[in-house]
């Protein structure tokens, strides 16, 4: 870690701006590393997942070397505007909030949403969403800080009381011990909490949230790039375009999704 800030602070120093690292051969990713099967990272700081794969295949695309630097989510964007690394792919969505501090790629990827709640309760009989809404009032509802599932709680289930994490593993900690009764993901990340042995007495709640559904859920995913970087952002929504063309999108989003989230340019 010593090495990695020091190599920042020579960079800075030199008034090398980010786009050095694509001149140089190499393209920065942050992402959480912490949210699968989007990003995982493990002890050694190597990060695999939905949002890695892409990440390689846009720097194939590029011919550019990537490196992933794993950030908190609710750190990602400062870091960013901050140039410690040169764009963000971590299942991030296009927010029109987010859109004030940072540009967006075109969207490659959509997902939608689900509550999971305990098998007996009366949430998880919820069948549509008047009803869902009822049976959150004064309920402890997890979701990720940062997140576009936390903007969205706040704003349209203001009754139910808003408890967020900074990782989803702490917030599926507190779901299996009690001390939650719901959390908000999206669809995938709530399947990856139910195969776990702990989730064995929850549940998705049949209501399903797309991200169309309001503006809080955003556009799709993006990869996150800043204002003063258009030709970055030329070159990355090319690649993107070439990717959903070519099926590379679908198929990592085949493995690890087991069906295709992605989106081809329109």
């Amino acid at each position: 870690m010593k090495l990695k800030l020091l190599s920042l602070a020579a960079i800075l120093a030199c008034g090398l701006s980010p786009l050095a690292h694509a001149a140089e051969g190499e393209l920065v990713i942050g992402t959480e590393g912490a949210y699968p099967p989007f990003s995982m990272a493990d002890a050694n700081g190597n990060v695999t997942g939905f949002d890695a794969d892409v990440g390689n295949a846009v720097c194939e695309k590029l011919q550019l070397k990537c490196r992933f630097v794993v950030q908190a989510f609710d750190g990602l964007i400062p870091a960013l505007n901050a140039k410690r690394f040169d764009i963000i792919i971590s299942g991030m969505s296009i927010t029109d909030e987010r859109q004030k501090q940072i540009d967006f790629s075109n969207s490659y990827a959509e997902f939608p949403n689900q509550f999971v709640a305990k098998k007996d309760s009366d949430l998880a009989a919820a069948k549509d969403f008047d009803t869902l809404k009822k049976d959150l009032s004064g309920l402890r509802v997890g979701v990720q800080s940062g997140t576009t599932h936390a903007a969205y709680v706040e704003k349209v289930m203001p009754d139910a009381q808003l408890m967020t994490y900074d990782t989803l593993d702490q917030m599926q900690i507190d779901l299996s011990s009690g001390r939650l009764d719901t959390s908000f993901a999206d669809t995938s990340a709530q399947n990856d909490f139910l195969a776990k042995p702990e989730a064995a007495d929850f549940q998705l709640v049949d209501v399903v949230i797309d991200s169309a559904s309001d503006a809080t859920l955003g556009k799709g995913l993006g990869i996150g790039i800043r204002k003063d970087e258009g030709d970055l952002k030329a070159r990355i929504n090319q690649a993107l375009c070439d990717l959903g063309e070519d099926g590379t999108l679908k198929t990592a989003s085949e493995k690890w999704f087991k069906l295709d989230i992605s989106q081809k340019c329109k």
